[in-house]
């Protein structure tokens, strides 16, 4: 009769175990069938994300105060190669602004770096405008669409561009501020968006 007990408890065991088994592997089918979420690249911000050589552009976006007055361009922009590169960006009537980021860093176009100025934003508020951007030293370039926001939003009020003593605004900028390959790539681009390494 003991032996009958045992039998019976090692079946009720190996019964348990298939049934654990079996709902673990159905969670993981389920899993391997549909699409994760995570495995989509999407920014998660007000700006644009855009990839050009070995540059990358996160959270990329102009604040200014209308279609003819200056913007300023603020996000981060990553650089993987073992050099010094620049990164140009032409607006609209002719307006240029330039950011140099150091090998294997990224520069923050924050409220710690020089002003990226582009002297016409060429679009109102709310609205996308075209920018040519462009690796210096090589034929690589592209044409992006990047949202243009004002004010109104309060993160971004003290990024609107303020005109110099002379009455008219940079119309190009030398980022001077780039932080160390060592730091931390998850820094804030701005103050609503977070640009991490792991979004490229």
């Amino acid at each position: 009769m003991r032996s009958t007990a045992m039998t019976r408890a090692k079946r009720g065991k190996l019964a348990l175990t298939a049934a654990a088994l079996g709902a673990s592997l159905l969670t993981a089918g389920c899993g391997y069938i549909t699409p994760q979420q995570t495995s989509h690249q999407y920014s998660a911000s007000d700006g644009i994300r855009a990839d050009l050589g070995p540059l990358q552009l996160r959270n990329m976006l102009i604040v200014s105060t209308g279609e003819n007055e200056p913007g300023r361009l603020i996000g981060a922009v990553y650089n993987s190669s073992s050099k010094n590169v620049k990164l140009t960006v032409n607006g609209a009537k002719g307006s240029q602004t330039e950011v140099p980021v150091k090998a294997n860093s990224y520069t923050l176009l924050n409220e710690k770096s020089d002003e990226a100025i582009l002297s016409t934003t060429g679009g109102k508020p709310g609205s996308m405008v075209d920018l040519k951007i462009s690796e210096n030293g090589t034929n690589v370039s592209n044409t992006v669409k990047v949202p243009v926001l004002d004010a109104t939003l309060k993160e971004y009020k003290d990024y609107v561009p303020t005109p110099s003593p002379s009455g008219k605004s940079s119309s190009s900028a030398n980022p001077s501020s780039s932080a160390s390959a060592g730091s931390s790539a998850g820094a804030s681009a701005t103050p609503s968006a977070t640009a991490t390494a792991t979004s490229r």
